[in-house]
């Protein structure tokens, strides 16, 4: 992935606006410190770091690249800076892990060494080869003009149970764009798949004016690629597409799927370079003409299904065969303070918690939640049940170390009356500006209800993430808010006002009257999974009075219509023993 326009730039502070027109919309592009990337932490501040989720012992990270289960161990490769807490520098660090939980960092596997890489080693993927022989493909940079190119590493030693160290062999790149793709926005190829006729299929992300484009290559022996005729998918209107991925979804159970067939369904993720936000659509693949169709119903455009509606970026899938089941891994960054005091700080970004993904039974859309694994650091556990809360109420979960747990609620309600019109001006807004307008402390009829984390006793300070539910002229919509604006009173104007509240709307049946939530809370960080994993919303936080053993966690109502909830699970969460 491309973190910005990086290449011979004085030692300024360089950004630069993205006006788009439609929806009147102001996206802020990614900013460079130049003059910060090789400053190398002197001390690592712990307030706010996560205590489970991954990250390194100090300095930048960004994308997740080429996870892959090997021969009983799982490999995380990830974008990182050695020398600094900003982008810069990059190389493909490298960490291993029995359970995706606990890891070992190992020395990095790729980084700029060579003609077809010495200007950067980005974002890539990893394929299983015929014999068991894994490969890595990433984006090489090779000259200041941002020229992008694709090559191909291999591990030196296939007996080394944690392929430490990789080869690029000198018959890279394997893939240059020709005269008709812009080669500085070409990157980032997903794991290759065989077709019927016996060529490997990989997918490069890149762009044509406005339209996104997911440029298919085929190859019969992965060394040779011809760019094929037409693109496996191309959007107009969309930006540049990165880090795509492609891959097939049962249209039963949860199960994931290695094998690419026309009897299945398919998803199509792609990062957006604009908005920074994830899309993806399902549809079907025609394998003979090599062409994605998304269903009628999928919507395909910034107006479509996100993986997270949140702070979640460059996400990368895997099959893992060890438990047959589709695992998603997504990056994400600070957002809370100017970068020269991310590097007083000495570290930015986490990776989040990985998710088994599968299709929702209804076809339309995916559903996601924390891998199995992760219940091992549950510790201390307490519970609520049958607890009404009227307008105004709110109860405090006690027993539990608030600011690193995971919880999971169930909320009911007796009527669905005093749910309150949706107001048909907001049908051109995303859901996050709705749920800026209609805030937790906004009093409405069913809802917002929820939990308050990272929370200060009388909620100076908090997180809230709760439910709201309207009713529109044909149905019921039903909001789920992560809404970070009041997360903090230190005052900032670098901090990311404008997407400090999240939300997406839940595709639900409320025929009996209940929504649930689970909240995965982490020091700055809220990984929140409404109605079973329909929709997923990850937001940072950076409190200054609830921070360790001084933070609060409370389900809430601010709505007219009496909540009960029917059970709460909170647990206290240990910390991930990650071996740097």
């Amino acid at each position: 992935m491309d973190y910005s326009s990086r290449w011979a730039l004085p030692i300024i502070l360089v950004c630069f606006l993205v006006v788009l027109l439609s929806n009147n919309v102001v996206f802020a592009s990614h900013k460079v410190f130049v003059h910060l990337q090789s400053q190398s932490a002197v001390n690592v501040k712990t307030v706010h770091r996560t205590g489970y989720h991954f990250q390194p012992e100090k300095h930048w990270i960004n994308d997740p690249n080429a996870p892959m289960y090997f021969n009983g161990i799982y490999h995380l490769f990830y974008q990182y800076n050695p020398n600094g807490s900003v982008w810069g520098n990059i190389v493909w660090a490298h960490s291993v892990s029995k359970d995706l939980i606990n890891w070992i960092n190992l020395e990095p596997a790729i980084y700029p060494s060579k003609p077809f890489d010495k200007f950067g080693t980005w974002s890539g993927s990893a394929s299983i080869l015929p014999g068991n022989k894994p490969v890595i493909l990433y984006t090489g940079i090779v000259d200041a003009n941002n020229t992008q190119v694709q090559n191909y590493a291999v591990p030196a030693n296939i007996s080394d149970p944690y392929l430490r160290e990789w080869i690029k062999p000198d018959n890279n790149p394997l893939i240059v764009a020709d005269i008709g793709v812009n080669k500085t926005q070409f990157r980032d190829p997903t794991t290759a798949w065989m077709g019927q006729d016996g060529r490997w299929r990989i997918v490069i992300g890149a762009q044509r004016k406005r339209r996104g484009l997911a440029i298919m290559y085929r190859s019969k022996d992965f060394m040779k690629w011809i760019k094929a005729k037409h693109p496996l998918h191309s959007t107009n209107g969309t930006g540049n597409w990165e880090c795509p991925d492609f891959f097939p979804v049962a249209l039963n159970g949860t199960n994931g799927l290695e094998q690419y067939g026309e009897e299945h369904k398919y998803v199509l993720k792609n990062s957006m370079d604009v908005t920074r936000f994830e899309y993806y659509t399902i549809g079907k693949y025609d394998t003979k003409k090599d062409r994605y169709i998304p269903d009628a119903g999928s919507i395909d455009s910034w107006k479509g299904l996100r993986l997270d509606y949140g702070n979640y970026y460059a996400s990368k899938s895997f099959y893992d065969p060890s438990k047959n089941r589709r695992v998603i891994w997504g990056w994400s960054n600070e957002s809370d303070i100017f970068p020269e005091d991310d590097n007083a700080k000495g570290w930015a970004g986490i990776q989040l918690i990985p998710r088994k993904l599968w299709l929702d039974p209804s076809d339309k859309q995916l559903i996601q939640w924390p891998v199995e694994e992760l219940d091992a650091l549950r510790t201390q556990k307490v519970q609520l049940s049958k607890k009404k809360l009227n307008n105004g109420d709110k109860v405090e979960v006690k027993g539990i170390t608030p600011a690193q747990a995971d919880v999971e609620v169930t909320f009911s309600f007796s009527s669905l009356e005093k749910a309150e019109p949706f107001d048909p001006s907001w049908a051109d807004l995303y859901a996050q500006d709705v749920c800026a307008l209609k805030g937790s402390y906004v009093q409405g009829g069913l809802g917002p209800f929820g939990l308050a984390t990272l929370a200060t006793e009388n909620l100076e300070e908090n997180t809230p993430v709760f439910f709201r539910v309207f009713k529109a002229q044909q149905n019921y919509k039903v909001l789920l808010c992560s809404d970070a604006r009041k997360s903090t009173l230190k005052k900032n104007e670098t901090m990311y006002t404008n997407k400090s509240s999240f939300a997406g709307y839940v595709d639900v049946d409320l025929k009996d009257n209940k929504l649930s939530l689970r909240s995965l809370i982490d020091n700055s960080v809220v990984e929140s999974f409404g109605a079973g994993g329909k929709v997923c919303i990850t937001s940072r936080a950076y409190p200054t009075l609830a921070i360790n053993e001084k933070a609060h966690l409370f389900a809430f109502n601010n709505g007219t219509e009496p909540i009960t909830i029917e059970t709460l699970d909170a647990w206290s969460m240990g910390k991930a023993k990650i071996q740097y």
